[in-house]
């Protein structure tokens, strides 16, 4: 269960150039996370480029499985894109927590806890009080700006 702080967070919104490697945002968008951001588990949408918008799931810590020594921000979109999209703008509005990072005994515990995670992220996101950040204007506008009309700063400088 996330704590008090880490939902005051939420919804969080980054944006950065997609890079090669287990991340997927650049160290400097990792940095902008809020301090009282727990590691763990979330869920959202993201957006690549100019295309839709697709629920996902993300991992934001240091992968203890894999043993990282460096906090990243790891964003699993739930679509089968066609080729990889290294280099690529990718949006993503954290909206929910779902567990703390774990490691695993096996890689294929890893994987069953990956896969469980997309299928409570999958049913989450079809709620309509998460379904409508779908449509957020971050994800549409150049300045995205919350419903009062006040600019949306997010966790990146681009």
């Amino acid at each position: 269960m996330p704590t008090t702080k880490t939902l005051g967070c939420l919804p969080f919104f980054a944006k950065g150039i997609v890079v090669k490697g287990f991340a997927n945002y650049t160290s400097e968008v990792v940095d902008t996370l809020p301090s009282d951001m727990e590691t763990g588990i979330y869920y959202g949408y993201a957006k690549v480029d100019d295309g839709p918008v697709y629920k996902m799931v993300m991992s934001i810590g240091w992968n203890p499985y894999y043993k990282n020594v460096k906090k990243s921000m790891e964003t699993h979109i739930l679509h089968k894109f066609e080729a990889d999209f290294y280099g690529s703008l990718l949006r993503t509005c954290i909206i929910n927590y779902i567990r703390p990072e774990q490691s695993y005994d096996s890689l294929n515990a890893l994987i069953d806890a990956i896969q469980s995670d997309i299928a409570y992220a999958d049913t989450q996101l079809d709620l309509p009080e998460f379904s409508d950040l779908s449509k957020h204007s971050f994800f549409n506008a150049e300045k995205p700006q919350d419903i009062s009309g006040n600019l949306i700063f997010t966790g990146s400088s681009l």
